[in-house]
């Protein structure tokens, strides 16, 4: 492994309109985009959904308040399209579309699958093609370079072909593009040192490994690991609810040790297409070669398990009070799948609403940042402002929530752990 950064901006032969291409500009794609964009590239946004584009142009995306302010002063810099067959402009085309499961959390790679096609069906000599989609090992080298050998390219020479995986996360702005360090791996180590050129224009640190692979497998092991840790602190928050002691207290203690311990926050699941996902497409690929990785599988397990055990909890805390949930009124504070941001894609809240429903309870929610939602089951709800509720349900702790706005001793079940010593509170 290597860790450098390489000046290079390689260019194919002839004349090219845009310096970058980038496939699919979702939650990773746009702030990719504009990462470059900041670093004075000439970048082409692809996506195939006309309205995310327009939402675009109108500014009327999920961004922190630093790409936000990137999007304004792009102007002619970053430019947009649904036309696949664009990218035959770009020097290189960075590729961000989503890796999703299926209900039966079987990797549904329709969407990559087909930008990878596309792709390679539109590239041309010179170009360089990174894969940042999490996917399973090999990913790369099946998607990308074999139909590109295909159709007669020499990998490594005529084009150049990386995986490095994305490293988003959404709605923190902690972490500036530029400061956090790009995995690189190449088909070839020419791949690897084009890839790396180009991720170098904006990202201050480069990790280069010895493969695609290599790279492909970092990503599972970031993701998994913290499914695994998340799975871990949930258990524990289980166990400090039995034993009468604050779990916030505990992570807060455990965290003063200078090594050997990272804190975990405790919660009502887990959501986004990274967690609840990723460890999936190892198991997926693991299970083709019959290796067993069991502490893997519980954790995403009990990961998944997880809102239904929200609902165990409101039916027991109902109950202590002399009531059952068929009935109740119960009011869902927060529905995204993490504070800041207006992203639904797996949110615990979803499953948990449904839940809740399908035991007869009346369910209304408020979210400052999502103002309709559509539930798994189908029911569309739109958000509400906070009020008298029979039990009111702390899910995703936003800034802007104000339980001040519930009444003295509203009983609140907090899936949050974040509300520690206030008058109604109970811990799930």
């Amino acid at each position: 492994m290597s860790i450098a950064a390489s000046p290079i901006g390689a260019r194919c032969a002839g004349s090219s309109t845009y310096d970058v291409a980038v496939v699919g500009l979702g939650y990773v794609g746009l702030p990719t985009a504009l990462a470059f964009c900041g670093a004075g590239l000439r970048v082409l946004g692809v996506d195939l959904d006309p309205g995310r584009l327009e939402a675009i142009r109108s500014g009327r995306v999920d961004l922190v308040d630093g790409d936000r302010e990137r999007l304004r002063a792009a102007g002619d810099g970053l430019a947009m399209t649904a036309e696949p067959a664009e990218t035959a402009r770009a020097d290189a085309v960075i590729i961000c579309v989503p890796t999703p499961v299926d209900r039966q959390r079987v990797p549904d790679l329709g969407a990559l699958t087909a930008a990878c096609a596309a792709t390679a069906a539109h590239a041309r000599t010179g170009q360089t093609i990174v894969l940042t989609s999490t996917s399973y090992v090999g990913s790369t080298r099946e998607l990308l370079a074999r139909p590109l050998t295909a159709r007669g390219f020499r990998v490594g020479t005529d084009v150049f072909v990386a995986f490095s995986p994305e490293r988003i996360d959404p709605g923190d702005d902690r972490h500036a593009h530029e400061d956090v360090p790009r995995v690189v791996g190449g088909m070839t180590p020419r791949c690897a040192e084009r890839a790396a050129g180009l991720l170098g224009r904006y990202a201050r640190e480069l990790c280069t490994v010895s493969s695609a692979d290599a790279a492909e497998m970092t990503k599972l092991l970031e993701n998994t690991f913290r499914a695994v840790n998340i799975a871990l602190v949930n258990e524990f928050a289980d166990a400090c609810r039995v034993l009468r002691l604050d779990v916030m207290e505990v992570i807060e203690a455990a965290a003063t040790k200078p090594y050997g311990y990272m804190p975990f926050l405790p919660g009502p699941g887990a959501g986004g297409h990274c967690i609840p996902c990723d460890p999936h497409y190892l198991l997926w690929q693991l299970r083709r070669d019959r290796l067993d990785t069991p502490l893997v599988s519980a954790a995403m397990n009990a990961i998944a398990t997880r809102p239904r055990r929200v609902v165990e909890r409101a039916r027991e805390v109902l109950s202590d009070r002399g009531r059952g949930l068929a009935g109740a009124d119960v009011l869902v504070l927060g529905v995204a799948y993490k504070p800041e941001v207006a992203d639904l894609r797996e949110s615990p809240a979803l499953e948990i609403i449904d839940g809740l429903l399908a035991a007869g309870a009346r369910v209304r929610y408020h979210d400052p940042r999502v103002p309709e939602v559509v539930t798994g089951g189908g029911t569309k709800l739109q958000s509400v402002e906070p009020g008298p509720a029979d039990l009111v349900i702390a899910h995703t702790p936003h800034r802007a929530l104000d339980l001040g706005r519930l009444r003295d001793g509203q009983l609140l079940l907090d899936a949050t752990y974040r509300f520690p010593g206030r008058a109604g509170r109970v811990a799930l």
